[in-house]
């Protein structure tokens, strides 16, 4: 199997699981300037490096953390996107002040149902929705960072709460 598939085999489904949405949310961010394939098939990276994507033990990460995973020759190791790893779960935490979860925060946003986008062929889907970008300007408001309204509609696509539905299958 391939080290991406299942990113693929669980794209769109519904997720209230904090510890998925996190690792999902850490795929957009290093997803900037490369395939979905390359930033999904580092998984097994992420979760070594990001504590079994735990939100809140990476949110405690020391600058001596982020060096640690920027020697790791498995990851991809750019500095800024291992830093906005750190800084979203901090944010993640902070949410928990006004939100049982991250799940909860998220799914609030949409009233607890997926918004379901309904397109004629394929090659009309959207890659960024008012939807998606109200919510990439409250997160980056609640102190996400690399979470433009590009990976912010992909993330919620990936993690279900925005789906595509293509009419033309």
């Amino acid at each position: 199997m391939k080290s991406y598939q299942w990113y693929s085999d669980r794209w769109g489904t519904p997720t209230k699981d904090d510890q998925l949405l996190f690792l999902l949310l850490t795929v957009g961010v290093f997803q900037v300037g490369l395939s979905w394939k390359a930033a999904a098939g580092k998984k097994d990276v992420y979760m070594k490096n990001f504590c079994d994507m735990d939100f809140r033990q990476v949110a405690a990460f020391f600058p001596d953390d982020i060096e640690r995973i920027c020697k790791d020759p498995e990851m991809i190791r750019n500095p800024r996107k291992i830093k906005a790893v750190v800084q979203n779960a901090r944010a993640i935490v902070g949410l928990l002040e006004d939100y049982d979860s991250f799940a909860d925060y998220l799914w609030d946003f949409v009233g607890g149902v997926p918004v379901v986008k309904e397109y004629e062929t394929s090659d009309q889907v959207a890659n960024t929705l008012p939807e998606a970008t109200s919510i990439a300007k409250d997160m980056k408001k609640r102190g996400f960072t690399f979470v433009g309204p590009v990976v912010t509609c992909m993330f919620l696509k990936a993690a279900g709460i925005i789906q595509d539905q293509v009419l033309d299958r």
